[in-house]
């Protein structure tokens, strides 16, 4: 506007005060255009997740009162111009909950849970069947028939902890996701997750949980549209890493300036951002790579790519919490669905990316007739990894039943998309 000013004639000085206001009414204008219309580039709201302790006596006030707050928040967001995708309830390990239960009662209390959690539109995790290394793995055969019998409930099971990959786990997570496969469309295995060396307060689910007095939240962020745009016209990997960390920083301050207000509002604490550059469908994190390899993701270049864009998340200052890595969900990204069914990505492609990126074996679709103990062996794989370099991954595989290898997924879901069956080998068949 200064420059704008000095070029203004001596003569015409009555008039700035004119044209001082037509300038502030043209950028109120465009501020409420931007509300209206978020730029490209703009990030979204994936979740705003609350942390409760549930307590099966009192839950319908609890979640009462959390809605309340996760209400608020949304409006906070939205009022801002940011596109608030989900509300979440996470709880703590829901064995502390459901003890003292038959398997009857238990089930039929979160059939409950999971009513109020539809009519109330808000996604609700109940945490790890077995998070410690002694637990039984009796809860984790209680997990399969509560998600069997529920429609928006998500949990998980701990494979792998500071003590180390945790096998009966591994073994107990498979026949979860065995069992799983059973339901409509097999789509049961789209809300449980094996994780391993995931910490307490990710807003991510299946994975989220905490373990404290609750009455917390965090946030995740959908951005994989802002590493497409970092990322084009880059003209050298340092220059692409910049772009990125500059990028997503000054996006997650400001989402960040907005949370802690909320926090100091609300008197709910803010315990941080996943930075996890989440894709949805078209909004794609396959696209993204692709914009920086300029060859099909699953191709060469594809681990330098997620090795980048991780080691630019970890440099955005901000209260980070959960994975905060590159997240390449196949199911979820409709490039990444293209590659696979070409045969440019395979489990042992993401495996060796996760070594190098955030969240492991993310919405992989297999062949019905996968075995437990094949499942159990790709877990398994995941967890060693993990935990040799201690870091958050997890595995959600979804077995399609009655889908052979080179026949199309027909899972419906809006927030999935249907892909080729491909053998859990790319070696011979």
């Amino acid at each position: 506007m200064n420059k704008f000013l000095l070029q203004i004639p001596r003569t015409r000085f009555l008039s700035i005060g004119l044209c001082v206001a037509m300038l502030f009414c043209f950028n109120d204008v465009c501020n409420a255009q931007q509300k209206t219309f978020p730029p490209a580039s703009k990030v979204k709201v994936r979740a705003i997740t609350a942390f409760i302790n549930l307590d099966r006596t009192q839950y319908q006030q609890q979640v009462t009162d959390a809605l309340k707050f996760l209400k608020y928040a949304r409006t906070v967001y939205e009022t801002r111009g940011y596109e608030v995708q989900t509300i979440r309830i996470a709880t703590q390990p829901f064995p502390e909950y459901a003890k003292g239960l038959t398997t009857e009662q238990a089930v039929a209390f979160f059939k409950e849970y999971d009513a109020l959690a539809a009519k109330e539109k808000f996604n609700a995790s109940i945490g790890p069947a077995m998070l410690n290394a002694d637990d039984k793995p009796g809860w984790a055969d209680l997990l399969a028939e509560i998600l069997s019998n529920t429609k928006v409930l998500s949990g998980s099971v701990v494979v792998a902890g500071d003590d180390g990959v945790r096998w009966n786990a591994v073994g107990a997570a498979a026949q979860v996701m065995k069992k799983l496969e059973e339901t409509e469309h097999s789509q049961g295995n789209f809300r449980f997750s094996a994780i391993a060396m995931v910490q307490p307060l990710t807003p991510f689910f299946p994975a989220a949980y905490h373990t404290g007095f609750g009455h917390q939240f965090a946030i995740a962020l959908q951005s994989a549209n802002v590493v497409a745009a970092a990322f084009e016209g880059a003209t050298d990997l340092a220059v692409a890493k910049r772009r990125l960390t500059d990028s997503l920083a000054e996006e997650a301050f400001a989402v960040q300036a907005l949370a802690e207000r909320i926090d100091q509002d609300e008197g709910w604490a803010y315990v941080g951002i996943d930075l996890s550059p989440a894709p949805l469908k078209d909004i794609s994190i396959g696209a993204a790579i692709e914009n920086l390899t300029s060859q099909p993701a699953g191709s060469a270049g594809t681990l330098t790519a997620a090795a980048t864009i991780t080691a630019a998340i970890k440099d955005v200052k901000v209260k980070q919490t959960g994975y905060s890595g590159l997240m390449l969900p196949v199911l979820e990204d409709t490039r990444l669905a293209q590659r696979w069914s070409e045969g440019y990505l395979s489990l042992e492609g993401l495996l060796s990316y996760s070594a190098v990126c955030g969240t492991g074996l993310d919405a992989i679709p297999l062949p019905g007739n996968t075995t437990v103990e094949q499942l159990s062996l790709i877990i398994g794989d995941m967890a060693s990894l993990a935990f040799k370099w201690h870091k958050p991954l997890s595995a959600r595989l979804l077995p399609v039943a009655g889908k052979g290898l080179g026949e199309m997924s027909e899972f419906d879901d809006p927030f999935l998309v249907n892909t080729t069956i491909q053998p859990l080998s790319r070696g011979k068949e």
